[in-house]
């Protein structure tokens, strides 16, 4: 199996990304923070009476909350210092709808480049089960 790089260009830790979502739509919505990896990170969020819509499935905008989180992240600690990402365009795909329980994203890289990067959100049930899967394009902003 090849060996993966880490495509990190500042620190970065589940503490860090907790810590900079304090008093967000991320923090009010119950998302966590799981685990960041060499080219990943994993968030997860509760699938409850703050996040379902009325039909009683988590609501579609709460998975693209989860997916924006995750690749902005990833493009934010993925870019050299002083530069900023932004986002240009997300899509996702909705595949099963969860009810209960957590829904839990995973991000990596499709693409680092220097001025763009693409991430993919690939979001699953308890399960196991795909839920979501999203794409983030993400512009690279050169200091001022």
């Amino acid at each position: 199996m090849p060996e993966t790089r880490a495509v990190w260009k500042k620190p970065i830790s589940v503490e860090i990304l907790g810590a900079i979502h304090k008093d967000t739509a991320v923090a009010r919505l119950g998302i966590e923070f799981l685990e960041v990896g060499d080219d990943f990170i994993t968030a997860r969020v509760p699938v409850n009476e703050h996040t379902r819509q009325p039909y009683g499935l988590l609501h579609g905008g709460v998975s693209v909350v989860l997916a924006e989180t995750l690749g902005s992240c990833g493009a934010a600690y993925s870019c050299p210092e002083g530069h900023r990402a932004v986002g240009l365009d997300i899509n996702a795909n909705h595949l099963k709808g969860a009810t209960s329980g957590w829904v839990t994203g995973i991000t990596r890289p499709v693409h680092i480049g220097r001025t763009t990067q693409v991430w993919q959100i690939d979001m699953t049930n308890d399960a196991g089960e795909m839920t979501c899967v999203s794409r983030i394009t993400m512009a690279v902003l050169a200091p001022r």
